[in-house]
């Protein structure tokens, strides 16, 4: 296939050169753009060097295949049209078309077919801690609907990018050094902190970051079920955790529960606390799975299970996602 990334240089564009290679994703062409910052960059793949060009209204999406789009809203809704109009799909990455009604917002091992069903040409990745989650949801919902969940995310640097997750690292050797510590990515210091505020606030007192959980898995799991998320920023580097309560409509037993996340799709079960044995950060960074553990049913609530998941942000919660769609493409003949 031909294969354009637009947003080469930043986290995500990376991440999806390494995902496409490691998963031996069939490419006849790669073109690579990016922002005047970016351009003439230039990044090996397979043995081959490639240079970054720049993002432009011209015709350089002509038999380009697909798209994979990671450089923001604006540029997503800017350029929209110039990727899309000669008939190259465009996978994207940004918040930009996630809600609109003509745009699947898809995770292949839930809903993998909605993407086969997209007027724009544009196939929406999901927010990176919604991912996870469902992900994780989806082999509860195979036993019994799930009525509402609440979870509160444990969300690394990397969620705001490269720059961002440099940032941390810098802050501590600044405090280690007495130094001034530098805060640009974050509302404050990351280090040594957690910051319970991602993306702007809404009327409602919640944040965007939290709305998303709550639209984007209803649309998702095309459900009636209600989230209610509370995001926070942890200072880990990267991967994003989660403590997840649903209710059911019937009771689930913890061991029911344990072998569904055993068996479902994308999903890997660590949960021997005996052992001191469940899902952390430090452990499974660069992973593709979405790690579940600390699986128990609730004290309060007959039909209420709890659980604890990980992924990392900026594989399954971003390029890995995103890659995925295009190989259902590609073997759906899409």
């Amino acid at each position: 296939m031909n294969i354009a990334i637009v947003g080469a240089s930043g986290a995500v564009g990376q991440e999806l050169l390494k995902v496409l290679d490691q998963r031996n994703f069939p490419i006849s062409t790669l073109r690579l753009f990016g922002s005047q910052r970016s351009e003439g960059k230039k990044y090996m793949f397979r043995g081959r060097e490639y240079e970054v060009e720049r993002l432009e209204h011209n015709d350089a999406f002509k038999g380009v295949d697909i798209a994979f789009v990671s450089a923001g809203a604006g540029v997503s809704r800017e350029y929209a049209q110039t990727i899309t109009r000669y008939g190259a799909v465009m996978i994207d990455n940004s918040s930009a078309f996630r809600l609109d009604e003509d745009v699947p917002l898809v995770v292949p091992e839930v809903n993998a077919a909605d993407a086969l069903n997209r007027p724009r040409n544009i196939i929406a990745n999901p927010n990176c801690t919604t991912i996870q989650m469902v992900v994780a949801l989806q082999a509860i919902e195979q036993l019994s609907h799930i009525r509402r969940v609440h979870v509160s995310t444990y969300q690394a640097a990397s969620g705001a990018g490269a720059q961002a997750m440099k940032e941390l690292e810098n802050q501590y050797r600044q405090i280690l050094n007495g130094e001034t510590v530098t805060v640009e990515k974050f509302a404050y210091q990351l280090a040594y902190n957690v910051i319970p505020h991602i993306d702007v606030f809404t009327d409602n007192g919640y944040t965007k970051e939290e709305m998303k959980m709550h639209n984007e898995t209803r649309k998702i799991m095309h459900s009636d079920i209600r989230v209610s998320a509370t995001c926070v920023r942890v200072p880990s580097l990267r991967a994003h955790s989660e403590s997840v309560w649903v209710e059911t409509e019937r009771p689930i037993s913890t061991e029911e529960a344990r072998q569904a996340f055993a068996n479902a799709k994308g999903c890997v079960l660590i949960d021997e606390p005996a052992e001191k044995k469940y899902p952390m950060p430090l452990f499974l960074s660069g992973r593709d799975e979405v790690f579940v553990g600390r699986v128990r049913q609730d004290l309060t609530d007959e039909n209420g299970l709890s659980f604890w998941c990980v992924s990392d942000q900026i594989r399954k919660g971003a390029a890995l996602n995103a890659v995925q769609i295009a190989e259902y493409l590609l073997n759906n003949k899409q």
